[in-house]
């Protein structure tokens, strides 16, 4: 499927399922309950926003609660102290996710948890009660980031809701059992209430429901991952970073992280929409360029964090491509509409403004590598005299094939893939392992920056 089949399909769905409202399809309502079927807990827990002192817990429910976890050192929980969701001055009451934020956690440490919710009654500010409670049995448990952590990754990138890959890529992650996994972008096509979002992060449709109940994940966001009236607000379902984790400055940048695993420093950075605020498909209602200059500003503070610093292996990950040596390539900086003849697409297919933005402080701190998605094709830019780093974009959802119906036809070259990064012998050995044949397709292998 091409790519613009991808927003066309979410559109058709749309339409055939009745959205009207979108804003009110999409925010969720304590007068119009999930349907369910008697349980509360109605997925399993999801790690969200690896980090060294902090992390992120992101379960379903399916009626009005307040959710929580029990989080402790020991196995058996003895230890166990009950962090509830929300925040300060009241919890978070929804019959959507519940959201709970671990902090003052010990970094390269492993903790063990347990998620439960109270079922709530709420029929006014001075009317409210707890009709039950539920615990999920299952004990799970994961390891904070930090400088004596595994050093060991992996990333997937442009899932498109798309249930056979995914699958065969979290089987994949499953047998690797790495520290942490980068989502790097386009999880999503267009998403217009928060069921659907939740069925993408929290329910999908495969075999290891709870994939990401023990091992963490980062998120890059792509174009896609902003499209829907509920992509406009993600944060409802996978959250921001900590705010501790972010100055006053860049109190928006809620998608970037610099984390150290081991002997890696890890930076997300957003790339944003694939065509120019100023094209009149999207009426001006997008702010991209903005965000990329103020990522400016925290990508200088993340690299010269001691950390990260430090750290004899710098990644990078975006979603969309610093680099394209193809000229038909478009650059995405193609004024007002992103259309010109000289170029295949009329969106953009590599980043020019993002690369002219970070790059010279990628290049200035040594970073060996950027790991990239959305072309929806695997390939390898070695280091070059100009640019210091390689770049490696991830393959696509696309099983052998293009297209469909009357349009479908063989494309051996689109395979969906896992990017796994490990340290081996002192260097960075990173693997692309192809999800279509089963097999390893590259090794490349990079040395510690001093």
């Amino acid at each position: 499927m091409k790519r613009r089949d991808f927003i066309k399909s979410s559109t058709f769905l749309a339409m055939a399922t009745g959205i009207g409202n979108v804003a009110n399809a999409y925010e969720p309502s304590i007068n119009q309950p999930v349907p369910h079927d008697g349980r509360l807990i109605a997925s399993a827990p999801m790690l969200q926003n690896y980090a060294a002192t902090s992390m992120g817990i992101a379960f379903a429910v399916s009626d009005l609660a307040n959710g929580y976890a029990l989080v402790g050192e020991k196995p058996d929980l003895s230890d166990a102290r009950k962090v509830l969701c929300g925040g300060f001055r009241t919890t978070d009451i929804t019959d959507r996710v519940q959201q709970i934020r671990l902090t003052g956690l010990k970094p390269s440490t492993t903790y063990y948890y347990k998620i439960g919710a109270d079922r709530i009654e709420y029929k006014g500010g001075y009317s409210m009660k707890i009709l039950d409670n539920e615990e999920d049995n299952h004990v799970y448990h994961f390891t904070t980031a930090g400088e004596n952590s595994n050093a060991h990754f992996c990333v997937i990138n442009d899932t498109h809701v798309r249930w056979e890959p995914f699958g065969l890529a979290i089987n994949k992650i499953a047998e690797l059992s790495p520290s942490c996994v980068i989502w790097n972008g386009d999880a999503s096509n267009v998403e217009e209430t928060i069921e659907d979002q939740m069925r993408i992060f929290l329910k999908p449709e495969i075999e290891r429901a709870d994939y990401a109940s023990s091992i963490p994940y980062l998120f890059c966001p792509g174009n896609h991952d902003s499209r829907g009236m509920a992509n406009r607000h993600l944060e409802k379902v996978w959250m921001y970073r900590q705010p501790e984790e972010r100055q006053s400055r860049d109190w928006d940048l809620g998608r970037n992280f610099a984390v150290r695993m081991g002997d890696i420093a890890l930076i997300g950075l957003d790339t944003a929409e694939d065509k120019l605020d100023t094209n009149p498909l999207f009426a001006g209602l997008f702010t991209s360029g903005p965000y990329r200059k103020a990522q400016v500003h925290w990508l200088s503070d993340a690299l010269a964090r001691p950390e990260i610093a430090n750290a004899p292996f710098l990644v990078a990950f975006c979603h969309i491509p610093l680099y394209d040596d193809d000229p038909r390539a478009n650059p995405g900086d193609v004024a007002p509409a992103d259309k010109d003849p000289q170029f295949s697409t009329d969106y953009a297919a590599w980043q020019r403004t993002c690369a002219q933005l970070w790059s010279p402080l990628l290049e200035q701190a040594g970073c060996q590598l950027v790991i990239t998605a959305h072309q929806h094709r695997y390939r390898y830019f070695a280091p070059s005299p100009s640019r210091s780093w390689a770049q490696i974009v991830g393959g696509g959802p696309e099983m052998g094939f293009t297209g469909s119906g009357e349009n479908r036809r063989e494309a051996p070259q689109r395979f969906p893939t896992v990017i796994e990064g490990k340290v081996v012998d002192g260097k960075l050995q990173v693997n692309i392992h192809n999800l279509l044949t089963g097999k390893l397709q590259d090794t490349f292998s990079y040395e510690a920056r001093y």
